[in-house]
This record gives C-alpha cells, sequence and structure tokens, in this order.
C-alpha cells in the first residue's frame, strides 16, 4: 500500500518525483517500462500517472497505477479530472483505488477533448477542482490530495488576484499539497512561492520540470502548457542545436541548474514530467548526485 502523500512529504525534503502517462501502444508501453526500469532505482518520493485529455485514458491510467503498485512497491499518485465524470464515475473510480492500497490522488479540472475549447460540466459532475477536492475529503477522507498550481499564470484566469483566489479555494477545501506546471525560469517559481505564502498557503509546494526531449517536444509542449514562457536564454542556447540530440544535451544542462537552483532555495520537491523517458532525468541525478540524498 502506498503511503499517505502528507507522510512522504513530511519524511523527505525536498522529494523527487517522476510523471508517467499510461501507453497506447505496444511500442509505447514497451518505452515505458524501460524508463521504469532506469528510474525506479532512483528511489523517487512517490510516482504519479496522468490521464488524457477529456479523461481519454481513464482505464489506461488505473491499470497502469495497479500495475505499478503492484509490481514496484511505488509510492503511487493516481490523476483523477472533472471531465466526463459524473460523481457516481468518481466515487467508483476512488473506490476501486481505495481498494488497490492507492492512497493518493492528484485532482485536476481536466483539458478538454481534441477541437472543444470550452470545459462542459457533465450533468451530476464537477465544474471546478476545488469541488471534486471536497468530495473526496468528505467521502474518504484517508485519501491524500494533491492540486495544480501555476506559477505563470493559468491560461483561463488572465486575472491574477483571482488565480490565487481560485488556488486558496482548493487549499482550503482539503488539498495536503501543490504541484506546479511545468516552468523554465526559477524567479518565476520563487516569486509564485512568496504569493501563496502571502494568500495564506502553507502546504508543500512541489517544482514541476520538464527537460526538452526534442524541438518537435518542445514545439508540441508550448501548444499543451499554454501560457509557458521561453526565456530568450533557452531559447537561444536550442537555436544552436541542430540535431536532437544536442538539444537533448543543452536541455540537459539547462535542467540540470534549475534543479541545483532549487535545491539550494529549499524547495519542498521537484516533480520530473518525464514524458515517459528516463536519460535526461537520470543525466540531471547524476550530475547532482539526487538519488543520494534520502
Amino acid at each position: 500500500m502506498s503511503k499517505h502523500i502528507k507522510e512522504i512529504l513530511k519524511e523527505t525534503k525536498p522529494s523527487f518525483s517522476f510523471e508517467f502517462f499510461p501507453p497506447k501502444t505496444t511500442e509505447a508501453s514497451k518505452i515505458l517500462f524501460e524508463t521504469i526500469q532506469h528510474l525506479v532505482p532512483l528511489n523517487p518520493s512517490y510516482v504519479s500517472v496522468t490521464y488524457g485529455a477529456g479523461g481519454s485514458t481513464r482505464e489506461l491510467t488505473h491499470e497502469l497505477v495497479v500495475k505499478l503498485q503492484k509490481e514496484n512497491n511505488l509510492n503511487l499518485v493516481a490523476h483523477l479530472t472533472c471531465i466526463g465524470s459524473t460523481k457516481d464515475d468518481i466515487f467508483s473510480i476512488l473506490k476501486k483505488y481505495e481498494q488497490s492500497g492507492v492512497r493518493n490522488i492528484m485532482v485536476l479540472r481536466g483539458d478538454s477533448p481534441n477541437g472543444e475549447t470550452n470545459f462542459n460540466q457533465v450533468k451530476n459532475g464537477f465544474q471546478f477542482a476545488s469541488e471534486l477536492v471536497a468530495f473526496i475529503k468528505n467521502n474518504f477522507p484517508q485519501i491524500g490530495i494533491g492540486v495544480a498550481g501555476f506559477p505563470e499564470g493559468h491560461p483561463e484566469t488572465p486575472n491574477r488576484l483571482k488565480e490565487m483566489d481560485f488556488l486558496k479555494m482548493k487549499v482550503d477545501a482539503g488539498a495536503d499539497y501543490i504541484c506546479t506546471q511545468l516552468f523554465f525560469d526559477n524567479g518565476e517559481f520563487f516569486d509564485f512561492r512568496e504569493r501563496c505564502e502571502l494568500a495564506g498557503i502553507k502546504i508543500p509546494i512541489i517544482a514541476g520540470i520538464m527537460p526538452i526531449n526534442s524541438k518537435k517536444g518542445m514545439e508540441r509542449m508550448a501548444e499543451l502548457a499554454l501560457g509557458t514562457k521561453y526565456p530568450a536564454k533557452l531559447l537561444r542556447m536550442l537555436s544552436r542545436g541542430e540535431t536532437d540530440e544536442a538539444i537533448e544535451r543543452i536541455s540537459a544542462h539547462w535542467a540540470t541548474e534549475q534543479v541545483s537552483d532549487l535545491v539550494d532555495n529549499e524547495v519542498d520537491g521537484i516533480h520530473f514530467y518525464t514524458l515517459n523517458r528516463s536519460k535526461v532525468t537520470l543525466q540531471i541525478f547524476e550530475t547532482l548526485n539526487l538519488a543520494m540524498r534520502k
């Protein structure tokens, strides 16, 4: 059985965690489990498994979470979204996780399916992540809950004051920690952390880091993580990379500097969005000797 996230984050600071997504093909499955074999020896504090847009990989997410739970003895955090699910659906999913020994959930409102720009609440469903947090806390009080934070602003909330109010609502509803969207400028994270403190948010804040694997990957990342800023210095460095291998080396260097700075500034934890790949994350751990920080 997974440990409760509050216990995990209290035991280890900074925590180091990885995020995976469920594979849809045999080849993708092979890549993922090779990645897991490479990263598990690094003793992650926990690993999380995400959803596809619109909850499209909900069953695959559940299958992967249970498989990792049984075969690798990892602390698991399963993603759960409001999109496309009724309250009865959510209750059933949470019951399955409870029976499987999964004790932690990352709560998200979720992305709409491809082609849809507006969030459509299903009948007898949830409109906001804060509502889902409260539902879990009321019905499954033993489950640990994470919520998302956006250091550079949520793309659908241009009012930055209201944005912090919405985050505080999720925290007040019962969230145990915040994990941020990816960022490339640590200054944005430190400012976000200070704004959280001013808003009375006192739960751990985990920094989300996503190393770039290729130019194509960066372009896709820019589409998915709307609002993420790409510092001119990073873009200048990447413009010199003529191959994916060169881009990977540059990204590894940039992310290593980010992680080192975050650790030096007493970050609560660092969450690596691995894209189901291990190479760059392994390089960061080896360079900074992070596997020994237990």
